[in-house]
């Protein structure tokens, strides 16, 4: 993350939100603090936002620009902590110090200059403020069974410093790679530095990272207003640097949940809270009835959509059981959808199971293939499991093959039980023995006719495999599964992407391992393309 690190201190005028005047600034201090601590190991994969300890940020992130809005800096005085005469002694307790709230909007370098964004953080500039004020009011008031009790009496501390950084995709998904090995963006990420052990008079929040890019595409998911969604981020990152985790356990989740709910009502601010919209979209896509043009909205932005969103030039999409179901007949659905993608000037790159031929007859049929197509002879694509890929132009850049010694095994052991089995060879299929399983594939999943060879080895010396296919039942398969599993251990790999099909495929292949191949070759970077994936074999 070299290109991390050269901040920018564009400041601009800021009146204090009350009268009184600010402390003097310790010295050597800045809006951006490193600390010598060593960074904690990554924390577990989360699926909403999550905390990072803030020396993984800021040890690392020296080498990327930003803009700084001046700190934005008040004081407040929780109702309970007024003081009051005491009539049996003489004089006045002494008055107790409002706590200064020191807040910090920072714009990552390489976002553009556009006006809505800057009236966001504009707008953060008292909103951030005012949610911390809740929250901690919410702290000295309130009772949590499950909250992280590091940051205990609030009343304490003389000062109370956070930063937010509005950020681009890019940006916040080096962050999640470096620091929590998860190589995806996400939506937003708090970053620690409370250090209990020091007994420092002021509480150093941390930061809160928020991703821009989704924070836009969530919204408008959502229904809200990009504003609306970087409220709702915006809280969810507080509670987590406030020792609130969703992640521990189902009680810590409702916790969190209800708290989010509380600062968002309180503030009269739009959002159920970060939890709760995101459950919720979980279950509305296990429904979901979107439009083709909904399902890839997102893959070439020109314009904007109320902030600011990301300008993808591919599509990666895993066509099995999506494009095609299981019997390989097109999804209309997600046929328009394609088409979409194309009309926004997006290409698709097929990932798939398939062969290249199989793909381009299954297409053809919705008129999606060909040159201006999904897929063609010379267009770039990952087939058969990974085991192949094609580059610019249609040309072979990647091919792995089946250990000829499990190939030999495999069919030996199909003749023995007269379980079907398929050799793929690039664009070619062979077999031993005639069966309807085998017939389906050709005349159902558009593969190439299987051709039948007389022998093993006759069948092994006309080409390289580059995957095998066992047909069956559920139950025969079933059977096959840990069989194979553990014949060709540490020789091949074994995917068993429907109930009634096992795939062995070369160790090592994947989609996933074919798709960093690709993107390597086609000198495209992450940050590119729209990934779509679903099923056994595509994790990465």
């Amino acid at each position: 993350m070299t290109d991390m690190a050269r901040f920018v201190a564009k400041t601009l005028p800021l009146a204090s939100r009350c009268a009184s005047r600010r402390p003097r600034p310790l010295a050597g201090a800045s809006s951006w603090r490193r600390t010598a601590r060593p960074p904690s190991p990554p924390p577990t994969l989360s699926p909403l936002s999550h905390s990072v300890p803030l020396p993984a940020f800021f040890s690392n992130v020296s080498a990327r620009g930003f803009r700084s809005l001046s700190d934005s800096s008040c004081s407040l005085v929780p109702a309970f902590t007024r003081g009051y005469r005491n009539v049996r002694r003489r004089g006045r307790l002494p008055k107790k110090k409002p706590l200064e709230l020191d807040v910090r909007i920072c714009i990552e370098e390489e976002l553009p200059d556009d006006p809505q964004i800057l009236s966001v953080a504009e707008t953060l500039r008292s909103d951030v403020p005012v949610a911390l004020k809740v929250a901690l009011d919410g702290l000295l008031t309130s009772k949590y069974n499950t909250r992280d009790t590091s940051i205990d009496d609030v009343n304490k501390y003389e000062k109370v410093e956070l930063s937010v950084l509005l950020c681009d995709d890019g940006f916040i998904q080096k962050l999640n790679k470096h620091w929590r090995d998860v190589d995806q963006t996400t939506d937003v990420l708090s970053m620690s530095q409370h250090i209990p052990e020091l007994g420092h008079p002021i509480l150093l929040l941390g930061d809160i990272v928020i991703s821009l890019e989704t924070a836009s595409r969530q919204a408008q998911e959502r229904g809200y207003t990009p504003l609306d969604e970087i409220r709702v981020l915006m809280v969810h990152g507080l509670l987590h640097l406030l020792g609130f985790d969703h992640e521990i356990s189902h009680e810590a989740e409702a916790e969190m949940e209800k708290e989010e709910e509380l600062i968002l009502r309180n503030l009269g601010w739009k959002g159920k809270g970060l939890i709760k919209s995101t459950n919720n979209s979980r279950t509305a896509e296990s429904h979901s009835t979107s439009s083709p043009n909904e399902l890839v909205k997102n893959v070439k932005m020109e314009g904007h959509s109320g902030l600011y969103e990301a300008k993808l030039s591919y599509m990666f999409c895993d066509v099995d059981d999506t494009l095609f179901n299981g019997k390989s007949q097109i999804n209309t659905r997600m046929a328009e959808a394609m088409r979409e993608a194309l009309s926004r000037g997006a290409k698709v790159v097929i990932v798939t199971r398939m062969t290249r031929s199989a793909v381009i007859r299954a297409s053809s049929l919705a008129n999606l293939a060909g040159k201006d197509g999904i897929v063609s002879e010379a267009s770039p694509g990952i087939f058969l499991q990974g085991s192949i890929v094609y580059g610019r132009r249609g040309q072979e850049i990647y091919r792995a093959s089946v250990d000829k010694n499990i190939c030999r095994e495999a069919f030996l052991y199909s003749l023995e039980h007269e379980v079907p089995l398929v050799a793929f060879c690039e664009d070619r299929c062979f077999t031993l023995f005639e069966h309807p399983l085998i017939d389906l594939l050709h005349t159902v999943h558009h593969e190439p006719k299987a051709e039948i060879m007389p022998s093993v080895e006759h069948l092994l010396a006309v080409s390289d495999v580059q995957k095998l296919l066992f047909l069956g039942t559920a139950e025969v398969i079933s059977t096959l599964r840990p069989y194979w599993l553990e014949a060709t251990q540490g020789i091949a790999d074994i995917i068993q992407a429907t109930p009634d099909m096992l795939e062995i495929v070369p160790c090592g292949a994947s989609k996933g391992s074919g798709i960093k191949l690709l993107l390597d070759h086609l000198g495209i970077a992450a940050d590119e393309i729209m990934p779509h994936f679903e099923g056994e074999g595509e994790s990465e």
